[in-house]
């Protein structure tokens, strides 16, 4: 068999395991029977939030309920047609104008909502950058910078996410309070380890269990650059985000439609009909990209060399969010290949395993791919162009040197996000 023959197979599987957490394939089963009393809107974030908008809304109609109004915004590239939904582009990682813009437009159509009315708030991957209310005297450049600065200090995503709710005016739980009395029902896809409600996006609309303490630690423990302003910010007690007691959650309710696992057991099932068992190792790993790596391929070698914890034909499964901490500024890269080149270093050629890794959402990093695929000799090929795998993994680099190999995986946005996957076959 050739490197295409495996590459399909890889490929296939990633796209199979997308689909079946698309919208089109979801927002029908969240569809009340009956039409509710008062007024419906949508609003929503993410980076699957038009779609989830646009199959919602077709879903809603088929039911004879009528028309909906509302207004979502997604990540520049992202947006799709609704009938009735605006749709809105803002920008993704680092905030833009934008999406102060459009948050501002949701804030005042939610202030609008009485007790009789119902608020359907769609939530995805990248809602955390697109749905922006700096706090009081706050800039939307300071908010940029320690943005900037956090997403390249190696921080988690739940790290990240309690600087950011207290540095907002919506996210952790407070978007619930211009929403209360009315009834709000959150439809969310989850993109985070573990399938934290209060990390997607922030969890603008769910009880928050990080403190202004928390922010701050997390600022100190990564050396984190901030004024003045910020600290009397995070020090001032009336900018504390609501908790679980807090009355605006009374008439709340929240499903998760979508999630990491859905994504892997998905991947197994369809890897069946290529004659490989799977091993689903976790669906929320985080930590480093190259460790993460390396640890994936210690386990490769065990299945080769031992038989253990299965015997091949095999195919190791595991989703979750890896960090880089950026040592090179000017590199291009993301998690997902620098996770691939640090296995490729690992594995050192080692024959009869491929493996791919890919964001769900469509794009690792900045760049336009999804991420990337290496072959037994994906080092071999390297070498032959003067490719340094080791100094491209340093400077950051592997969206660069996956490029040079012509092994990149380039999807387009997915209109969807779950996460990372990742796939080891062992042959």
């Amino acid at each position: 068999m050739n490197n295409n023959y495996y590459k399909n197979i890889l490929i296939n599987v990633f796209k199979e395991s997308v689909k079946s957490c698309h919208p089109s394939y979801l927002m029908h089963k969240y569809v009340p029977k009956k039409k509710p009393k008062g007024r419906i809107f949508v609003v929503g974030a993410g980076k699957g939030s038009a779609e989830m908008a646009k199959h919602f809304e077709i879903a809603w109609e088929k039911r004879g309920h009528g028309p909906l109004r509302g207004l979502v915004v997604t990540r520049y590239g992202h947006a799709c047609k609704c009938k009735n939904i605006e749709v809105v582009e803002a920008s993704h990682p680092v905030p833009d104008i934008n999406g102060v813009k459009v948050t501002s437009r949701i804030i005042k159509i939610l202030k609008e909502l009485k007790k009789n009315d119902l608020l359907i708030f769609l939530i995805s991957g990248g809602a955390s950058s697109l749905l922006v209310s700096p706090i009081g005297g706050l800039t939307l450049n300071e908010k940029q910078k320690i943005n900037s600065s956090l997403l390249k200090s190696g921080a988690t995503i739940s790290e990240i996410n309690a600087v950011r709710k207290h540095l907002s005016l919506v996210k952790g739980g407070q978007l619930m309070k211009y929403a209360y009395p009315a009834k709000v029902l959150t439809l969310a896809i989850s993109d985070v380890p573990g399938d934290d409600l209060g990390v997607i996006g922030s969890g603008p609309t769910y009880p928050d269990e990080s403190t202004r303490n928390d922010a701050l630690k997390v600022l100190n423990k990564y050396n984190i650059k901030f004024s003045n302003k910020i600290k009397c910010i995070l020090k001032n007690s009336n900018n504390e985000t609501p908790n679980f007691e807090d009355k605006v959650f009374k008439n709340s309710n929240i499903k998760l439609i979508a999630k990491p696992q859905d994504a892997l057991n998905k991947a197994a099932k369809t890897l069946t009909s290529y004659g490989f068992k799977s091993m689903i190792l976790s669906d929320s790993i985080e930590g480093e990209s190259e460790d993460i790596g390396i640890a994936h391929g210690a386990i490769a070698k065990q299945v080769i060399k031992y038989n253990q914890p299965k015997r091949p034909p095999l195919c190791i499964l595991s989703g979750g969010e890896t960090t880089v901490t950026v040592n090179n500024t000017n590199g291009k890269g993301g998690r997902n290949t620098q996770f691939l080149l640090s296995l490729a270093i690992y594995l050192n050629s080692m024959k009869d395993i491929y493996a791919i890794s890919c964001d769900t959402d469509g794009i690792d990093g900045s760049e336009e791919n999804a991420g990337a695929i290496i072959y037994p000799d994906t080092l071999k090929r390297a070498n032959k162009l003067g490719l340094n795998a080791n100094k491209f993994l340093n400077n950051n680099d592997a969206f660069t040197f996956f490029q040079k190999l012509g092994d990149l995986v380039i999807t387009g946005p997915t209109n969807t996000n779950v996460n990372d996957f990742r796939a080891i076959i062992i042959i």
